[in-house]
């Protein structure tokens, strides 16, 4: 147990800080047509509890009570239907009638609570072993058959690979939207499929989609061009990026903001309505010569709102010691950066996954109530 988590008020001073967090429970609509009732936004976060890739009554409710305080929701990401996509049977898939009417239960139980949901749409790329589940004879897919550390772990994808990829996401997409989801989220970050594309790193390709950033960010913006398609317009776009990557906290796919906006413009002008930005830290400056956030030059850039996300109402940052410092749980950084115009919502991982009714609790001024998070509570549905 942490010394935050021994002295509850520890939490309510560092957590409020003095600060009035009436900005962040204003209504908002980010997107056209997409109301919220509040900033707050449940990031997603892997469980693994939906047997054959099906979301049960026990997912939904998992949802559902999230749902009650929350203004959107993110799920945790979904396999789109390409055989390679993922590496077990128990994280939920978004294709096939049985877990999309899991995911329809899912959808209903959220509006009932007054909430919106987008599901996460998603492909591991190399970061998936061979032989794993739910497909165990398909390949590993990856832009040079090489993982982060620059193992090998198949061939390059071949062009009809590449098109199968995209396709799939883009019925995902078009699933989404019959099943009754509010829009749907790109998973671009952390390292899976389209972030290998990105990153200069894991995508040594010669063709189209490699060498040049423009090269690079092409799978990804092809993505959401075909996603546009199928869903048609005004149905809300996320993407969700990173530089960091799963093990390697020191990566980047943007040096500078010329680079990062070589990136995000294409994807803007691909149909992206909403960027959803993955930092471990959200209130650190993103490139050197100015105390600008990565969210806040992903809104300078691209003209379009941001979720921004790393570590709120925890007290380390993601894979970082527990004992790290207190000062990362005060909201009063999110409130200056709103005020600023650096964000526009504000993305929740562990502290909702600690604590379904977190945002209430911050709401009424009963921070002491705050279940805090520690390890092992990602194995627990609560």
């Amino acid at each position: 147990m942490t010394q935050l988590q021994s002295h509850p008020s520890a939490l309510v001073s560092t957590l409020l800080d003095g600060v009035d967090p009436g900005p962040l429970f204003t209504p908002v609509e980010p997107v056209p047509g997409l109301t919220l009732r509040n900033r707050f936004v449940m990031a997603p976060m892997t469980r693994a509890f939906s047997p054959e890739g099906v979301p049960g009554a026990d997912v939904a409710a998992y949802y559902a009570r999230r749902a009650a305080s929350l203004g959107l929701i993110v799920t945790e990401g979904t396999y789109v239907d390409e055989p390679s996509a993922g590496s077990s049977s128990r994280v939920p898939h978004l294709y096939g009638e049985r877990a999309l009417a899991g995911w329809r239960a899912v959808v209903d139980g959220v509006h009932a609570q007054g909430a919106r949901i987008f599901p996460q749409l998603w492909h591991l790329g190399a970061t998936r072993r061979a032989g794993c589940d739910p497909v165990p004879s398909a390949p590993v897919v990856s832009p040079s058959g090489i993982d982060a550390a620059g193992r090998t772990v198949g061939e390059p994808a071949s062009a009809a690979t590449i098109a199968a990829v995209v396709d799939a996401f883009a019925r995902a997409a078009a699933d989404a939207k019959a099943v009754g989801f509010d829009g749907v989220e790109v998973h671009g970050a952390h390292g899976y499929l389209l972030d290998q594309f990105l990153w200069e790193r894991t995508n040594q390709r010669t063709d189209s989609y490699g060498g040049s950033a423009a090269n690079r960010v092409r799978l990804a913006a092809e993505v959401v061009a075909a996603i546009r398609d199928a869903v048609g317009p005004g149905y809300p776009i996320s993407f969700r990026f990173s530089q960091w990557k799963g093990g390697h906290y020191d990566a980047s796919i943007a040096t500078t903001p010329d680079e990062l906006a070589q990136v995000l413009v294409p994807l803007t002008e691909a149909g992206v309505d909403l960027f959803h930005v993955s930092t471990r830290r959200y209130w650190l400056p993103a490139f050197e010569g100015s105390d600008r956030t990565l969210a806040g030059w992903t809104k300078e850039l691209t003209g379009r709102p941001v979720i921004a996300l790393g570590s709120v109402g925890v007290s380390a940052p993601f894979m970082g010691a527990e004992t790290e410092g207190q000062e990362t749980l005060s909201l009063a950084p999110l409130v200056e950066e709103l005020e600023r115009g650096e964000l526009d919502l504000v993305g929740l991982g562990r502290a909702v996954l600690a604590d379904a009714h977190w945002v209430k609790k911050v709401g009424a001024g009963r921070a002491a109530d705050i279940r805090p998070y520690e390890k092992g509570l990602e194995g627990v549905l609560d």
